[in-house]
């Protein structure tokens, strides 16, 4: 019955990183460690602002009231 909970539990919280993206910086850092070895692997903090930049500079991204 714990093991099932658990288990549960374990879906749900998959679930709900991948739905708010949460995961992205995980994956990114397998990525870079896989592709690049010897590149240095940004904190999570650069990688946020980084994304965070390059998605308001897309004028297909986000919100636009036009």
């Amino acid at each position: 019955m714990l093991s099932g909970l658990l288990r549960v539990l374990r879906s749900v919280r998959w679930y709900v990183r991948e739905l708010t993206d949460e995961s992205a910086y995980d994956r990114y850092v397998t990525h870079v460690r896989t592709a690049h070895p010897d590149a240095l692997v940004p904190s999570r903090r650069e990688f946020e602002r980084e994304r965070t930049e390059r998605q308001e500079s897309d004028p297909r991204q986000g919100f636009r009231c036009c």
